[in-house]
């Protein structure tokens, strides 16, 4: 690659948008690119759920382009961090998990994102690592010298801390330690480049810290904005019931995309696809958002899913939209943890009682995704946020949790 062709494709990268915040400074990122030297990168996911989300996705593509430029770049699986649990934005306590909850959660990781990264690539693959593999054979005299080097001035200085405190509410200890672990890694990995959404600066710099004290080099920190509805600045995550998880099959995924708001097309285009720039300002300028939401949303199943599925689950939204079986704006319905289904009729006011809700589900009346549902005991858990439940001929509302 000559250096025209280099710097071309390097500010495609920078200037996409997605990218908002670079340490030190974005010019020396991008003047270490253009020298041409071989940087080592790393990404890092907890495994706090068994799918990942577009979210994720979007870093690990941007992971993909600079693995394609020719560096080594390293998709980190956060075993044991995953077990401690990250207090970013968290008003209390993650509830930790165990080894073996983890360990299920992780499984199906590699398979939901083969499409995304090229793990198999024979001269340059991506590589995968545990975290576990170093942090969990740490001593403790190891730990305290990790420590050594920060204050505690330092970790109240979060601002879920410092809300925590006006509010009475306790900070854990071992989430002080969250950010020395996450920081280790970049030690145990010797890496030149932390790639992180922007909720996870202060535990990537953590880890600038650490390779400044430890390793006596510097450490390039560079953050992609978090996708975010731009009209309401509500986030996609799994937390807020607004994930789109890479798990659904071709059909689901397409109708996840569709049912989102207007305001998530323009971050899901920059982000989630490599449609040029210059298209993108063309699909915003449509005068139905809908038809550029068509486009984004077959663009993203087309890349998990191949271009058939996609055109197929295309024509299978369009079809059912135009037949009316579904109307495009749909009642969200917001469910704290698990409940059954007579309990969500009740509560989604679809029902006037617990019996005339089993009475429904029993009548045949009560679909989910157009499958009839014959067990009015059936619990629905969080697999089943942005579903859409029909009841009778004219009732539909969608499930979040």
């Amino acid at each position: 690659m000559d250096k025209k062709e280099l710097e071309k494709k390097v500010d495609e990268i920078l200037e996409r948008g997605v990218l908002v915040e670079f340490l030190p400074t974005k010019k020396e990122f991008r003047e270490k690119l253009l020298f041409g030297e071989k940087l080592r990168f790393y990404i890092g996911a907890d495994p706090t759920a068994k799918a990942l989300h577009l979210g994720h996705a979007q870093n690990l593509m941007i992971l993909e382009d600079f693995r394609k430029l020719g560096h080594e770049v390293i998709f980190l699986i956060g075993d044991f961090t995953g077990m401690i649990g990250d207090p970013t934005d968290k008003g209390a306590a993650r509830v930790r998990q165990t080894r073996e909850g983890v360990e299920e959660n992780f499984k199906n990781w590699l398979e939901q994102t083969k499409n995304i990264l090229s793990f198999d690539d024979k001269d340059n693959p991506v590589k995968v690592k545990y975290n576990s593999e170093w942090l969990s054979k740490l001593n403790f005299e190891q730990v305290i010298d990790i420590a050594s080097n920060f204050t505690v001035q330092q970790m109240l200085e979060r601002d879920m801390f410092e809300n925590r405190m006006k509010e009475g509410k306790p900070i854990h200890l071992h989430e002080f330690l969250y950010p020395l672990m996450q920081g280790y890694d970049s030690v145990a990995m010797d890496v030149d480049v932390e790639l992180c959404g922007t909720d996870q600066i202060f535990n990537a710099l953590a880890g600038r810290t650490l390779m400044q004290k430890i390793k006596g080099k510097d450490k390039f920190v560079i953050s992609a904005k978090l996708i975010a509805d731009e009209k309401t600045g509500m986030l996609m995550s799994k937390s807020n019931g607004t994930g789109i998880f890479l798990d659904l099959d071709s059909n689901d995924l397409f109708g996840a995309i569709m049912s989102q708001p207007d305001g998530m097309i323009h971050p899901l285009l920059l982000g989630c696809t490599r449609i040029s720039l210059d298209e993108i300002k063309e699909l915003m300028k449509l005068e139905n958002p809908r038809d550029a939401k068509v486009r984004l949303a077959h663009e993203i199943v087309k890349i998990y899913h191949g271009e058939e599925k996609s055109q197929e689950a295309e024509e299978y939204f369009v079809n059912t939209f135009s037949k009316k079986e579904i109307p495009e704006e749909v009642r969200e319905v917001k469910a704290g943890g698990d409940i059954n289904f007579i309990d969500f009729l009740v509560l989604a006011n679809v029902a006037t009682s617990r019996g005339d809700a089993r009475r429904k589900i029993e009548q045949g009346g009560v679909s989910i995704e157009g499958e009839k549902i014959t067990d009015p005991n059936k619990v629905l858990d969080i697999s089943f946020s942005g579903k859409i439940i029909k009841v009778g001929k004219k009732d539909f509302v969608k499930i979040v949790f």
